[in-house]
This record gives C-alpha cells, structure tokens and sequence, in this order.
C-alpha cells in the first residue's frame, strides 16, 4: 500500500471518529433540552445525529471497499454543554472543525487524483457530499442561535 492511500486512510479514520463522537454528542445533547417549545429542536438534534450516522458509513465504506483500509472503532472527544444555547454553540463549533478538516482530506485527494485511478471520483464525490451536509448543519445552527 503506498504511502499516498495510506495517508489518506489515517485522514478518514479520523473523520470517521469526529462523525462517531458527534453522532453521541448531539444523542446526548437532544435528552438534556426541555422546555416549553423544546420539541422541534429536540427533533432536529436527532435528526443531524442520523446525518452523522450515515456520514460514518459513507467514511467505513471509503475506508475498507475502496481503499482497502481497516476502521477506525475509536471516537474523538465530545464535549459536554448546558442549556440550549450551550448545546447549539458547541455542536456549531464542531461541525466548523469538521468541514476545515474535511476540506483538507478533500483537497489531499484532488492533490493525489493520479493515486486513486479507480476510485477517485467515488472519493471526490462522498466527501464532497458529506461537505455539503456539513455546511447545511452549520447554516442551520447559526440561524438558530441568531450567528
């Protein structure tokens, strides 16, 4: 296995631990809301924790089908919060973190496209699309907290 692919799988095992703690992050986060109106709020917290889901398997899949790679079964950090606008600045936070980092993995693989001859547009499109999903979350939590 080159160093290139290599690489490249280090970089999506750690995204795979970014989707993982945030998927339990914003489980987490959707018990601790209560209150008048907290329903639809509570609703779309669990509604990005199935993105995340799936934004995991997108990264499983990349890993070990296409580049041959074993996954991750770590997470990376999560981070506790209190109260609503608590919750929604430190999963805005994250889900920042996440599209810098993956906007890095996306251009090591634009950078390396003669490395994946069979596998790039499948891997310039997924992450791309997990980009996409990622920016929506961002949108949609600024909004929320008026930011």
């Amino acid at each position: 296995m080159s160093d290139i692919r290599k690489k490249l799988i280090d970089m999506l095992n750690r995204a795979l631990e970014l989707e993982y703690a945030a998927r339990i992050q914003y489980l987490a986060h959707a018990e601790m809301i209560n209150g008048l109106n907290s329903e639809p709020l509570i609703e779309r917290l669990k509604e990005i924790a199935s993105d995340e889901q799936k934004h995991e398997e997108i990264f499983r899949t990349l890993i070990t089908a296409y580049l041959g790679g074993k996954a991750s079964m770590n997470l990376e950090k999560t981070y506790d919060a209190n109260g609503i606008n608590e919750i929604l600045a430190v999963n805005l936070k994250g889900e920042r973190e996440a599209v810098d980092y993956y906007k890095q993995i996306y251009k090591y693989v634009l950078e390396n496209k003669q490395e994946f001859q069979y596998e790039f547009e499948t891997l310039e499109h997924q992450i791309r699309h997990v980009i996409i999903d990622e920016q929506e979350h961002i949108v949609e939590i600024s909004n929320l907290l008026q930011k």
